[in-house]
């Protein structure tokens, strides 16, 4: 049998589902999705899906997107307090167990997507083929790795990119870069590049204009930008900047030039104000490097399903490997 249970989960949600890597297209399978709230462990949440998919329907392979970084077959979750291992799975049954980095299942999927799976962010340009590409995204956090590609070889690195600390791009952005200083001392590109970051710079911003605060959630930020509140149309477009001139400078580390995939779940929803913001301006505004990152694609992935698809190719490829 080539079926695997496939998962991505991270801060907000545990999901599952079966996918046959023997079949191309890879097809997703008895799909559940559940809130992280829910449930007290990261096992409790897979036990559950068991419970559901039934022991007829249980693969004997598994391989689970997890946000937080992977070291020796286990996780401490960045956002949430749940532990995982490769050694858990296997004493759960399965035979082959994988834990990988939910954005270096992300990588994994880039080379299976169609045309239809993507927007571009920007001019359409194809990138340089076999070169680097590199896929970031904001959720519950902010979530940073790069497909290393040379001469036909492929393979995934997973970082903690989005807990590198932020870099102003001007004036009003170092005036809020101060603010949050002042709260959190240093600050991570995830304190602003984030639903909580989305709040963040909200706050800061209204700080700056010295107005009482107003504590609203990313959704409503987002909601009412849409609706013509400039407070929040401000901040939701000081966002698309930084993530365009944060999405440069990884293209720059990564030497990204087969392209910079946007992922997560925030941009999906903003994608229009995605378009006509500021992002690709900020993206290439990167002086003397400013025609190396004008030649980089940016593409809005915009297939849901990157997590399990990754995690299915990536069994494929490493799920053999014993520990």
């Amino acid at each position: 049998m080539s079926t695997v249970l496939v998962g991505d989960a991270g801060g907000t949600h545990a999901r599952f589902a079966v996918v046959d890597t023997g079949t191309r297209p890879l097809v997703i399978a008895s799909r559940l999705d559940f809130s992280a709230d829910g449930f007290a462990s990261f096992e409790a949440a897979l036990a559950a899906y068991l419970d559901h998919l039934g022991p007829m329907q249980r693969p004997q392979a598994a391989a689970i997107g997890v946000a937080g970084p992977v070291t020796a077959g286990r996780v401490d979750f960045t956002n949430r307090d749940w532990r995982a291992s490769e050694e858990c799975l296997r004493k759960l049954g399965f035979e082959r167990a994988l834990l990988i980095n939910d954005f270096a299942a992300a990588a994994f999927s880039v080379p299976a997507l169609e045309e239809k799976d993507l927007l571009a962010i920007g001019p359409q340009l194809a990138g340089m083929e076999g070169e680097p590409i590199t896929i970031l995204g904001a959720g519950t956090g902010f979530g940073v790795s790069c497909l290393a590609r040379f001469r036909g070889r492929s393979l995934p690195l997973a970082t903690e990119g989005g807990h590198a600390g932020f870099a102003p791009g001007n004036d009003e952005e170092t005036a809020v870069l101060q603010g949050l200083a002042r709260r959190f001392g240093r600050v991570s590109i995830e304190r602003l590049l984030s639903g909580p970051g989305l709040e963040n710079l909200h706050a800061a911003l209204r700080e700056i204009a010295g107005r009482l605060p107003e504590q609203l959630s990313a959704p409503q930020i987002v909601e009412r930008a849409a609706s013509g509140d400039a407070a929040c149309g401000s901040a939701l477009q000081m966002f698309c900047a930084i993530f365009g001139a944060v999405a440069g400078d990884f293209a720059l580390g990564h030497g990204a030039r087969g392209g910079v995939y946007i992922a997560g779940g925030i941009a999906g929803k903003i994608r229009d104000v995605l378009i006509r913001s500021p992002f690709r301006k900020r993206f290439e505004d990167k002086g003397r490097l400013g025609d190396y990152v004008r030649a980089i694609p940016t593409k809005l992935i915009l297939n849901e399903d990157i997590g399990f698809l990754g995690a299915a190719l990536a069994s494929e490829a490493f799920g053999n490997t014993e520990r």
